[in-house]
């Protein structure tokens, strides 16, 4: 049991490790949080922002990784 775990672990780091390399070149950068669907509310000096559909494909696309590394 406790080797997978230290299996799981380490993936989920290396995962974490790439997606934080591709953040910091810049990938993304255009449309991650400007996807269609995104809440954006701007009236005088305030501002909303409120990345709901891309918060719904992170959510699927980690669990999609999650199931599959089950398996």
């Amino acid at each position: 049991m406790m080797k997978e775990f230290g299996k799981l672990l380490v993936i989920m780091g290396l995962v974490l490790a790439a997606v934080g390399v591709l953040m910091w070149t810049g990938w993304g950068r255009g449309w991650l949080g400007r996807l269609p669907g995104d809440i954006h509310y701007t009236r005088g000096n305030f501002s909303f922002h409120f990345p709901i559909v891309t918060c719904l494909l992170l959510s699927l696309v980690l669990t999609l990784l999650m199931w599959l590394f089950r398996r």
